[in-house]
């Protein structure tokens, strides 16, 4: 039976930081709904109602289109957590999603703050999510996996792009959604 909470409990914390993988789902009113998978890793829990991640590039831009469209009206964003080892659980962060944009005096500090100031190769935004609620499950499907290590090739392949190859290859896949919705990748952040 599930269990909520209003908050980020320190169990929760703990729980979420010795994870190695979560997903993250949004939607629009229409179109698809997308879950992707995301390195804990690029995760920071800020306080008990807020979690960042340092979005790495991607074959699309789903989330950032989906939050944008969603900002006039809700901007929904769902995170969840799943026990691969250990003792069963999976854990959801429902909530307001936006995007803090690269190049952003708030994305600056935010990367120093929470990242050491250490920009990982293919860093295109970040997500910011206000944390609403928070669900725990049994867990009792998720079946266990045995951890080997990380992939190289998504680093390998930004530091072989640089910025501007980079950039180009944002301009050519990241703009749009699936479904055509502008992802506001290039939008002026000097008002940040």
């Amino acid at each position: 039976m599930g269990k909520q909470f209003e908050r980020i409990e320190p169990a929760h914390r703990e729980f979420i930081e010795k994870q190695r993988i979560f997903f993250n789902a949004s939607a629009t009113a229409e179109g698809r709904v997308n879950v992707s998978p995301r390195d804990v890793a690029s995760l920071r829990v800020l306080d008990t109602n807020g979690v960042v991640y340092l979005d790495q590039t991607g074959s699309g831009n789903e989330t950032a289109a989906h939050l944008r469209e969603n900002g006039q009206v809700d901007g929904r964003l769902t995170l969840m957590f799943c026990a691969f080892e250990g003792a069963p659980m999976v854990l959801r962060l429902y909530g307001r999603g936006r995007i803090v944009s690269r190049g952003s005096s708030e994305y600056a500090a935010m990367l120093t703050s929470e990242f050491g100031g250490v920009e990982t190769p293919g860093a295109r935004q970040m997500v910011l999510l206000k944390v609403e609620s928070v669900q725990t499950s049994c867990g009792y499907g998720v079946p266990l996996f045995e951890y080997v290590g990380e992939r190289t090739t998504l680093t390998r392949w930004a530091e072989s792009k640089g910025e501007s190859g980079l950039e180009e290859y944002w301009r050519q896949k990241n703009m749009y959604s699936i479904d055509g919705l502008p992802t506001g990748l290039f939008e002026d952040v000097s008002a940040s």
